[in-house]
């Protein structure tokens, strides 16, 4: 494989990206087939946010790079990212830089029904946050919908287990064997 390829799961808060994504690195595991992992929301944690960076996206893509450098160096070549807003086309541009020209990017949208995210967000925000989160998830939900190229397969998650998921997502990339089923 000469260029990297990144799997890149975005959707609402309570969607299930994180959960999603372990579950496809467990199949790829499985199956022997190289791969990182990497939570796109922890590469912007820092506050205040950096002068001349109020939106956190110059640091987030800094600690991308350097993340995926890491890897590279390694051998990695393929990535599963996490990140609400991770599948539209402005993100692009960051891989490009991040991981190289030519990277392969499979985007993939998770999708929830309101009263789905809710439970689960509920079920996980212990803190003060929650009314803030499942607002945000549902702006987050109509932008997704609207903006998401027309290449991105959506995935819904409602009354689906996590395997099932992990099984139409691994699907999408075509990093496993036809058949395979680990």
């Amino acid at each position: 494989m000469d260029h990297a390829e990144a799997l890149l799961i975005g959707g609402r808060a309570g969607a299930g990206k994180t959960t999603v994504a372990w579950e496809v690195s467990v199949r790829l595991r499985t199956a022997g087939v190289h791969h990182a992992v990497v939570e796109g929301d922890f590469m912007g944690q820092i506050h205040p946010a950096p002068e001349n960076d109020p939106h956190r996206s110059q640091i987030v893509e800094s600690n991308l790079t350097a993340v995926w450098a890491n890897f590279a160096r390694l051998g990695c070549r393929r990535l599963i990212y996490t990140n609400t807003l991770s599948v539209l086309p402005e993100t692009a541009g960051m891989f490009e830089r991040a991981m190289g020209p030519g990277v392969r990017l499979v985007r993939v949208l998770l999708t929830a029904s309101g009263s789905t995210a809710e439970a689960r967000l509920t079920g996980r925000e212990l803190g003060s946050e929650l009314a803030d989160a499942i607002r945000s998830s549902t702006r987050k939900a109509r932008l997704l919908d609207e903006l998401a190229p027309a290449d991105t397969v959506r995935v819904r998650t409602d009354g689906r287990t996590v395997t099932e998921i992990a099984h139409e997502v691994t699907t999408a990339t075509g990093w496993l064997a036809p058949n395979s089923t680990p």
